[in-house]
């Protein structure tokens, strides 16, 4: 098992938004998060990579317990993030934003490897554009490269196709199926768009309320579940 989770309570300040989480992720899987605004999903993937320290319970990454680890170790290790909102450095270019995650990881005389233009061809057209001047379908893929440079074992994602474009949706999709298939990559999505969840998952978990209420493979995500826990 590449992730568990067990017993995970995480709060904002006084308030409590995860209760008890458990989810496991194997080595080989892409896995969605799904369930309504402000059911707990970012927290989860704070909670993940360090930025939200839990209360109670357990992360174990690769057989270390990594609960109370900082972010920038959990990196190290193999963990990196998309953020929602993307947050590139703005005011330098692509090629530094992408130099930045390389220092990030202890390559502090990297070069950007040629496999993140086979990935992300269009990146060489605005590599040294800024990246606060990009598009924000542009920023996302640039963001997606920032984390796969780091050459992770687990990949997070958290609303990688929020505000996107229809056509680079379809980049993102293709892109992380050659991931996961290329890399020996976990991936762990947040995400509300269903075609691109059914494309691209193997398998699902539904949240509600700061808890996992139902969780199987891809084909158990019914229309009932749908209707019940993220419908409006």
């Amino acid at each position: 098992m590449l992730l568990e989770i067990k017993g995970l309570h995480s709060f904002y300040g006084t308030s409590h938004i995860l209760h008890g989480i458990s989810l496991d992720i194997e080595t080989d899987g892409i896995v969605s998060v799904l369930g309504r605004n402000g059911v707990g999903k970012s927290t989860l993937i704070r909670s993940i990579t360090g930025v939200v320290m839990p209360k109670r319970g357990s992360i174990v990454f690769k057989g270390t317990d990594i609960t109370k680890l900082k972010s920038h170790e959990r990196a190290r290790l193999g963990v990196s993030l998309v953020p929602q909102g993307r947050e590139l450095i703005p005011d330098i270019t692509v090629e530094e934003n992408l130099l930045v995650a390389l220092i990030g990881k202890g390559r502090k005389n990297g070069a950007i490897p040629d496999y993140i233009f086979d990935y992300f061809p269009s990146i060489k057209e605005f590599i040294g554009r800024k990246a606060g001047i990009l598009s924000g379908g542009q920023q996302q893929l640039v963001a997606i490269a920032r984390a796969l440079i780091q050459e992770p074992e687990l990949l997070l994602l958290d609303e990688p196709t929020e505000g996107i474009q229809p056509s680079i949706v379809a980049e993102i999709q293709k892109i992380v199926k050659q991931i996961y298939d290329d890399h020996n990559c976990a991936i762990l999505l947040v995400e509300q768009n269903l075609n691109f969840v059914r494309e691209v998952t193997q398998r699902f978990a539904m949240m509600e309320g700061g808890q996992i209420l139902a969780d199987g493979d891809i084909g158990e995500l019914t229309e009932d579940l749908v209707q019940a826990h993220l419908s409006v």
